[in-house]
């Protein structure tokens, strides 16, 4: 059975901690780096709910993609959420460890992952590290379709490809566009809109996208763009990830085994639509009936006058 160190020092060949982003926090967060290592699970965030789950497979460690403390503290108390965390690691010996941005850089990375998902044949990074001469490392992923096909079809497929979440999939652009080649992000991505554009292609699939900058990119135009929940895009990350640490459990004679998350950690828990607007009166033009005195007005959810009517 492996140690600990022998464990990282694997992680860390896949996922060079050097490769992370200055701001990142990645590397080993707590553990004893001469214990034994006998099971190990994979997770994108390091809630209480996936710290539950590690220590009831009887993990040993516990590996993540987002950062438990990705600022600086001060304390590990178990009066707040992160120190309580850090309280059952420790008192149930499980090892937490974590690969971030150095993950998202890597070949294989989280963004070919995220291709994988949704059906591309990646070709390329999005945006390359100058460091890698064999062209293959850096940010998000550049892909093809097997063929081509719509918007609509096109973000239909990413949604049954991706792990189910309350929010789902939002989409812009024309539905009935052509789809061939498609920019993909695991996680915030809207930092790369002119990366994407540059690369040319039709889609950009990402999270976190925001009002202005998608309104501004999509102004710009093109690609369409469709935004998935942050979580559900990096998730496939954690089953590749767990792959890979199997092949080299396997080449070293290990007899390590490797598990992934389902729990759904996305902090979205519904997903209420607006309800439908109230059928016009057959007579337009006859005034609307005052409500009666105290009774409440009907909530209105849709404006009530047309495109480009005055108010």
């Amino acid at each position: 059975m492996p140690t600990l160190s022998d464990v990282i020092a694997a992680l860390e060949v896949l996922w060079p901690p050097e490769r992370a982003e200055s701001w990142d926090a990645v590397g080993l967060v707590c553990g004893n780096p001469d214990a034994e290592v006998g099971r190990v699970l994979f997770a994108v965030d390091p809630v209480q709910e996936v710290v539950d789950e590690a220590v009831g497979l009887g993990a040993q460690l516990l590996v993540t993609h987002h950062p438990l403390y990705l600022r600086g503290t001060t304390t590990v108390a178990a009066t707040t959420f992160k120190g309580r965390v850090v309280h059952r690691l420790v008192e149930n010996g499980v090892a937490l460890h974590v690969a971030h941005t150095n993950a998202d850089r890597a070949a294989p990375g989280v963004s070919d992952a995220l291709a994988a998902a949704v059906g591309l044949r990646v070709t390329g990074p999005l945006v390359p590290d100058p460091t890698d001469p064999d062209g293959r490392r850096g940010l998000g992923r550049v892909g093809e379709l097997p063929e081509p096909t719509t918007l609509a079809a096109f973000a239909a497929r990413a949604a049954a490809g991706l792990p189910r979440t309350a929010t789902g999939l939002r989409v812009a652009g024309d539905p009935d566009a052509t789809v061939r080649t498609v920019a993909v992000c695991g996680g915030s991505g809207d930092s790369l809109f002119d990366d994407v554009r540059r690369a040319g292609v039709d889609v950009y699939l990402t999270a976190d996208l925001r009002h202005h900058p998608a309104s501004e990119a999509l102004q710009a135009g093109p690609p369409a763009l469709v935004d998935a929940a942050h979580w559900a895009t990096e998730w496939p990350w954690v089953e590749q990830a767990a792959a890979q640490l199997d092949d080299i459990a396997a080449r070293n004679g290990w007899g390590l085994e490797t598990s992934v998350s389902r729990t759904v950690t996305d902090p979205w828990t519904a997903h209420t639509p607006n309800p439908a607007p109230a059928p016009a009166p057959e007579d337009s033009s006859a005034p609307a009936p005052s409500p009666a005195a105290g009774a409440a007005a009907a909530p209105r959810s849709v404006p009530t006058s047309s495109p480009g009517a005055p108010r």
